[in-house]
């Protein structure tokens, strides 16, 4: 009688541990995984952004290494109408960091369309919110060139350069950093940096 009663107190024991080990199985396997992590970890590249004048700054492709980051591929580029980093669709844009949300090659904007990057909005100094921001350049929906002012580059002109607070490239280029960005994978673009 006593023997089965401890059988009895071993057998339930062990279901109760079992069970407990299986419910924390269970638990873990139903966390999700820290996908920012994943995507830290992953990420090797971004853009950087450094601000000279409004028609005559860099975009750069960079490459996150020990030591001095590596620069892949540089480009002109030009931001806002003035140095007003407040200024509502027409200063360039503050400094810091920004994230890659979308990137798209037939973009159907109303003011902009084809290549572009969306990018994060971002407060000012003062506050002020900064948005609906994009890397872009001026073509048609198919990545071609219209007739439309803001459908067409023109080499000659260094006011093409100029924007409503976007980072601005020319045609060429923001195809040639897609196709960089294509071959080395988007998901490992980490952010865009804004330096001055």
């Amino acid at each position: 009688m006593r023997f089965r009663a401890q059988f009895a107190t071993a057998a339930l024991s062990m279901a109760l541990v079992g069970g407990l080990t299986a419910a924390a199985t269970t638990t873990a396997q139903a966390r999700p995984t820290d996908s920012t992590a994943t995507t830290a970890a992953a990420a090797k590249y971004y853009l950087k952004f450094d601000k000279s004048t409004v028609t005559n700054s860099r975009l750069s492709l960079m490459k996150s290494v020990s030591g001095p980051d590596k620069v892949i591929k540089k480009y002109k580029a030009g931001s806002g109408v003035n140095t007003n980093s407040c200024a509502r669709n027409k200063g360039w844009l503050p400094n810091g960091d920004y994230k890659i949300q979308f990137h798209q090659k037939n973009y159907p904007g109303s003011k902009i369309h084809g290549y572009v990057i969306k990018i994060s909005d971002k407060k000012c100094h003062n506050g002020t919110k900064r948005d609906d921001l994009f890397i872009h350049s001026e073509m048609t929906r198919n990545g071609g060139q219209g007739r439309a002012e803001s459908e067409r580059w023109t080499n000659s002109n260094p006011n093409d350069y100029y924007s409503n607070g976007c980072i601005k490239l020319n045609p060429a280029n923001i195809k040639n950093l897609f196709a960089k960005v294509d071959s080395l994978g988007w998901s490992k673009l980490a952010k865009l940096k804004v330096v001055s």
